[in-house]
């Protein structure tokens, strides 16, 4: 029996989505469950899994089109069996739209589109360097040795939806809340000796490793039971109080920065933290975030100091009210009872809606957020 294949319906949220790379050709026999096609929303790239096991006999969707909820991108054939495929389809390799790396005469692997820009200008792949995986030539790569020679490139390549729904956001911060930053710095020496004596046991028997991030979250926690305010939200005239809190963490993926949430944080132990955050890199670097994942959110925890930030302000997730940035931690001299000692610092920002949170609950909430890990001990007693 011939079936459709479809686009499934998508979240109340997302409209549209855009067909990426294609998993199967035609004429290939593929099994119940195995995934067909990627889909990317403004939020997560979606997995379309076969219905049934079958022949894929026809592709009508090409990679690049825009797609909507039941849209027909494919025909299945349940009657077709594994032994009627003919044998090079049935061993043929999958193919990605754009991400299977092709072989140039001389050896050098190179993914196709650094192979094209190669081609169309002449380059010589065997001396570009590639910076891929497995030492791969990338189309940077030809575009950053063609610039080394001298060329003057312009590239125009279209914003990916994740790109252009951040950009929306962003903007749409900007223009709807009335941001402030408070800056203050926290001396990290008192959380690193506490994770330097305790890693290893906690590693041990919890299985993940303990990083700063859990204890940010626990210290920000403290401060936002103290003023609620910075955990509400607007919502036309009116303050939502949320009697929950559920933490955005900023986390980078190839495809842009996303926020998935710690859902009722508060009830999480500090274990519980790391492995939800480790599970969030994991599956963000892999695209395999749930949309549900990636909404909501009462206050956010962003760091850019892992990639070497000392100072920035960060910007509000709408419809949140407060964001916490935390920064690289560097070795600095300080004044401590009246002498001059180095302390690994770190400076953190508070951005905040001016419409609903005053300067000085901002102010005493970061302040309770430095105290907190300047003493983790208050984390633990819950003061």
């Amino acid at each position: 029996m011939k079936i459709e294949i479809r686009v499934p319906q998508l979240p109340e949220s997302v409209s549209e989505a855009v067909l990426l790379n294609w998993h199967k050709q035609a004429g290939q026999f593929v099994k119940r469950e195995e995934c067909l096609i990627d889909l990317e929303t403004d939020k997560v790239v979606l997995e379309l899994p076969a219905p049934e096991d079958g022949g894929l006999v026809e592709i009508v969707g090409k990679p690049g089109d825009v797609v909507i909820s039941g849209q027909l991108i494919a025909y299945l054939d349940t009657d077709v069996k594994p032994e009627a495929v003919a044998p090079e389809a049935a061993a043929a390799p999958v193919q990605a739209a754009v991400a299977a790396p092709v072989a140039a005469s001389n050896g050098v692997k190179a993914m196709p589109a650094a192979a094209k820009v190669a081609a169309d200008n002449g380059v010589d792949l065997s001396n570009v360097a590639g910076s891929g995986r497995g030492g791969r030539v990338l189309k940077e790569d030809v575009l950053n040795s063609m610039a080394g020679k001298g060329s003057r490139i312009d590239e125009r390549v279209p914003m990916s939806r994740l790109r252009k729904r951040v950009a929306e956001r962003l903007l749409e911060s900007q223009q709807t809340n009335a941001i402030l930053t408070t800056f203050n710095e926290v001396n990290m020496k008192p959380v690193m000796d506490l994770r330097a004596k305790y890693k290893d046991q906690f590693e041990k028997k919890h299985g993940v490793k303990l990083g700063f991030m859990s204890l940010f979250v626990k210290a920000a926690l403290s401060a936002l039971k103290q003023y609620p305010v910075l955990n509400a939200s607007v919502d036309g005239d009116d303050i939502v109080y949320h009697g929950y809190f559920d933490i955005g963490i900023a986390v980078g993926s190839p495809r842009g920065l996303v926020v998935p949430i710690l859902r009722n944080a508060e009830n999480m132990s500090i274990a519980d933290i790391e492995k939800q955050i480790a599970d969030f890199g994991k599956r963000a670097k892999d695209g395999k975030l749930a949309l549900e994942e990636l909404t909501g959110g009462t206050f956010s925890v962003t760091n850019g100091g892992t990639f070497g930030s000392m100072m920035s302000t960060p910007i509000i997730n709408p419809p949140q009210s407060a964001i916490l940035g935390m920064h690289a931690t560097k070795d600095r001299a300080v004044v401590e009872n009246g002498q001059v000692v180095v302390r690994p610092m770190m400076y953190l920002a508070l951005s905040y809606d001016h419409r609903i949170i005053d300067g000085r609950e901002a102010v005493l909430a970061l302040v309770a957020i430095k105290d907190a890990l300047e003493d983790p001990a208050r984390l633990l007693l819950d003061l």
